[in-house]
């Protein structure tokens, strides 16, 4: 049930727990979850009831008794005057406040302020704006008086998460619907407002859903404004309602200048010009990506350049934030998650710097045992660096110290890689179950021409021709020949060549970097399961009698089985570069935010589809920012523990402008380009998967087919012919920013989809949904089970594969295991590793029922679309039963035939602080 509350990150429909006075008259409706289409008013002379079928009438709001009064005198008298008198009535409004759950000294000194200045004029103002009534005074939209928050002093030193506070809003008769409400913080501080609820209309309840900051008017002059749940297209807008939605866009737009204030909510673009330090010296200086190298553009930040180049965005370092808008940070339990995830990281790695520091070796593991002591001891006992520091720190106690009170921080917890089957790594089984049912289940394709062809501008980079042969592949097909192989479509490659080549001699020309690019050819056996029955290495070819290419194959023997085992080690490096630079940070991050920053700069948080799309864009901003400045910048994370090194973006950028192309990413298109899945109408999803075992695909076209029907009858509900759809003009101007503006460098593409009818709207929709949810999940919350163990996943190589002739083949024969421990990453590089990987692979308990705190619907009470929603999360609660019960049939061999890791894309995970795989938007990298 957590993820079907997670998958739209919807609110329960809840009621105000305010009742009228017993002297007024109440308004009672039946249902208390789901408003029903066939709904009566009927007028009693002690009530009024909103009738629905089958349950009982709950008391909801109340009627004041001078309007009902005024209402029998108006019908009882005569005379035009007496009918278009307006009464005054007074409406109740409940503003709920969420605390901070830890205060500091200046927050609690603050508060006090805030409460002391209560008593002078310094309160929170409340006005209520009708959405369908103009004032022929003003020609604007009729409003409430300006009213007070009472009882923010009396409630200044509640320690509840949440704090309910009220006023009464003064309004007339002929007010009509109230559509939007301003809010004056006159305090120190801001806040954080959650909802507001009027109660007194006799159309009932009226709901603000707000889940945003209101910055005092020391910072932000002017009032801040929030619309009710209920939605409108612009066409469709109220006319008391036309201004205030222009001004809050143009607001949220700002002007593209100056520097931004932590407090702003200003959402722009700008290209990622911050990545490098030029004025720390050339060793920092990145390249400008989004310029000359396409890439999609991310948040503008407005900070000055640096001294040493005009084109170069100074950067914030750690601890200090970058900017983003100010609803866009993380909230208080995700902050605390991180935050805990950091300093758990900072330890890990502090002990190996330590000794990185006094020792001139770099550590390698001399044996899988010291691997397995992180687990089980920690870093400082039984890896010897305990005696060491104790002789060289001067202050060893500090060091004795943190191992007494960080015991549990110090170890890591044993991947599921190695839980249940200690050497399942080792196998070629599960080396092949993972390219399907592991934590980069994308890079898998169906080999369509053997040998594989290189697509590389030859005048670039010279000849590729392949070395892959009949002869290295012949005999593992089960007597079939190549050509039979091909044509029964029983042979699949993961391909690297052409991503690696391009910047192989760099890489290799990095301290303790050694790469190839690969090609791994893989039979389908009878059995459903792929084999891996060859290697390609390939590295550039610098002359007549350069080692150009290498093929290796299924071992004969113990030297050449460790030969095969370094091959697959340098794959999977391979595989870990592109997981995490191309398919997980291009894909579901970096070219999801320019559609984020387009969406609040173009559509009104009243438009139908930013209400959809909202839950799946929270965090993502936030989450981008860090990555800037901690993961992909220079000597960042990323740089430091996977292959490419300082060329790692260089590399997602090359991706981004020779690949990605946002019409194959939805699950569907991309199954059909990498040749796995071919169209079948007779299929439950359209598609015939070539391997029906392929648990990725499998319970991914679960997944998205609920997605894609519960967003068609969304779109269908609020757009019921194109013409709506090409007249939007909020809509239209989104997508359009988001391609010409977000992704400036590929905007003359051919392949972007049109947005005309609603089966484009639909389908473009479906594909930011899938994205930003079951695809971002799938490719980060496994990140530790499979790589928290190096030697299953190395994030890079230290050394290439020695051949006869090479001086390093006889260490390499007398010892081959210390040879393929010493060509693993060190000690500090994979604890670094291991750390950020653990921290990536956990969200915080905030993102468990994401959406709930909003209240009580973001759809107003449509009947139609509450329901739609309610079967679609029937829809996914049956749906992680079904993969549950897949997980478990032990003739689906890639799912657990290894005994490792049952697939889980969506399943509910008993990964200690992951709640859940499925978490609907980009919480982590």
């Amino acid at each position: 049930m957590a993820l079907a509350k997670e998958m739209m990150g919807y609110s329960m429909i809840e009621r105000s727990p305010w009742l009228a006075s017993s002297k007024k008259l109440r308004l009672k409706y039946r249902d208390n979850s789901l408003p029903q289409r066939k709904t009566q008013l009927r007028i009693n002379p002690g009530s009024v009831f909103l009738e629905h079928r089958r349950t009982n009438p709950v008391v909801v709001a109340a009627l004041s008794e001078d309007l009902i009064k005024s209402i029998g005198s108006s019908n009882s008298s005569s005379g035009r005057e007496n009918e278009n008198k307006a009464v005054k009535f007074k409406v109740r409004a409940v503003m709920t406040v969420r605390n901070k759950s830890k205060q500091d000294l200046k927050d609690t000194i603050v508060k006090h302020l805030d409460a002391f200045s209560e008593k002078i004029g310094r309160n929170v103002v409340l006005e209520l704006i009708s959405s369908t009534e103009i004032d022929p005074r003003t020609k604007e939209a009729k409003k409430s008086n300006q009213a007070v928050i009472k009882d923010w002093y009396k409630k200044s030193n509640v320690k509840a998460e949440r704090v309910h506070y009220t006023t009464e809003l003064l309004v007339d008769s002929n007010f009509g619907e109230a559509g939007a409400i301003t809010v004056i913080n006159k305090h120190q501080n801001e806040f954080f407002l959650e909802s507001i609820t009027i109660e007194g209309f006799a159309s009932g309840p009226l709901h603000f859903p707000c889940n945003s900051w209101v910055q005092p008017v020391k910072h932000h002059s002017s009032p801040r404004i929030f619309f009710s749940n209920k939605p409108y297209l612009p066409s469709d807008t109220p006319v008391g309602l036309k201004a205030l939605r222009e001004k809050e866009l143009k607001d949220l737009r700002g002007d593209g200048k100056g520097v931004r204030n932590l407090s702003d909510r200003v959402y722009d673009f700008d290209v990622y010009n911050d990545l490098g330090n030029p004025d720390k010296g050339s060793d920092f200086a990145r390249p400008v990506l989004g310029r000359q190298i396409p890439y999609p553009r991310r948040c503008r930040t407005g900070r000055p350049p640096t001294d040493t180049d005009m084109h170069v965005e100074s950067r914030v370092e750690k601890p200090l934030p970058v900017y983003v808008p100010r609803d866009e940070q993380f909230e208080e339990s995700k902050q605390d998650t991180f935050s805990a995830g950091r300093l758990k990281a900072v330890l890990h790695n502090l002990i190996p710097s330590l000794k990185a520091t006094i020792s001139a070796d770099n550590h390698d593991f001399n044996a899988f045992s010291d691997i397995d002591n992180l687990y089980r001891e920690g870093l400082l006992l039984k890896i010897g660096l305990q005696d060491e520091l104790i002789k060289k720190l001067p202050l060893p106690t500090v060091v004795n110290t943190i191992q007494e009170s960080s015991q549990r921080l110090l170890k890591y917890n044993t991947p599921k890689i190695v839980s249940k089957d200690k050497f399942a790594w080792l196998r070629d089984d599960e080396f092949a179950r993972q390219t399907m049912a592991g934590i980069n289940p994308v890079s898998i394709e169906r080999l369509r021409v053997f040998p594989p062809v290189s697509n590389l501008d030859p005048q670039i980079y010279g000849s590729q021709p392949s070395a892959l042969q009949e002869h290295h592949i012949a005999p593992h097909l089960h007597c079939m020949t190549v050509q039979q192989a091909l044509e029964e479509k029983k042979l699949y490659i993961m391909d690297y060549h052409d991503v690696y080549l391009p910047f192989l001699d760099r890489i290799n020309a990095l301290d303790g970097r050694k790469a190839y690019a690969t090609r791994t050819i893989f039979f389908l056996t009878p059995q459903g399961c792929l084999k891996p029955i060859a290697i390609e290495l390939s590295l550039p070819h610098t002359g007549p009698t350069s080692r150009q290419k290498r093929v290796v194959t299924p071992p004969v023997d113990a030297t050449s089985n460790w030969v095969w085992q370094l091959a697959k080690a340098h794959v999977c490096a391979n595989d870990a570069g592109v997981h995490q630079l191309v398919n997980h940070w291009l894909r579901t991050h970096a070219s999801m935010e320019p559609f984020i920053l387009a969406a609040h700069r173009q559509m009104s948080a009243m438009h139908p589809i930013f209400k959809l799309l909202d839950p799946h864009m929270r965090y993502t901003l936030e989450i981008n920012a860090l990555a800037r400045q901690n993961l992909i910048n220079a000597d960042g994370v990323i740089e430091s523990c996977f292959t490419p090194g300082r060329y790692c973006m260089e590399m997602s950028a090359a991706a981004y402008r020779n690949h990605w192309r946002f019409d194959m990413e939805g699950l569907p298109a991309d199954l059909i380009r990498r040749g796995m899945a071919e169209p079948d109408p007779t299929q439950p999803h359209g598609l015939k998967l070539l391997i029906e075992d392929y648990p990725y695909a499998a319970d991914g076209l679960l997944i998205w087919s609920a997605i894609e029907n519960w967003v068609g009858t969304y779109v269908n509900h609020y757009y019921p012919n194109s013409t709506l759809i090409c007249n939007d003009r909020e809509l239209q101007a989104w997508y359009s920013e988001s391609i010409n503006v977000g992704h400036a460098d590929l905007r003359e593409a051919n392949w972007w989809p049109k947005l005309d009818n609603a089966d484009d709207l639909i389908s473009i929709l479906t594909t930011i949904i899938w994205l930003a949810s079951a695809q971002h999940a799938a490719l980060n919350f496994g990140q530790y089970p499979y790589g928290g163990y190096v030697p299953n996943r190395p994030p890079l190589m230290r050394r290439l594969i020695p051949e006869e002739n090479d001086p390093e083949y006889a260490n390499f024969l007398a010892d081959p295991q210390k040879y393929f421990l010493s060509a693993l990453p060190s000690l500090l590089q994979a604890t670094k590793f291991m750390a950020v990987v653990d921290t990536l692979s956990t969200h915080s308990p905030d993102e468990e029922y994401l959406g709930e705190r909003q209240q009580p619907s973001i759809w107003s009470g449509d009947a139609e679309i509450i329901e739609a929603f309610y079967g679609f999360s029937a829809e996914i609660i049956r749906i992680e039963k079904e993969i549950e019960k897949r997980n478990q049939d032990p003739s689906l061999k890639n799912r657990c035939g290894a005994g490792v890791l049952p697939y889980e894309l969506l399943a509910p995970s008993s990964e200690p602080g992951v709640t859940c795989r499925g978490v609907p938007n980009s919480v982590s990298i």
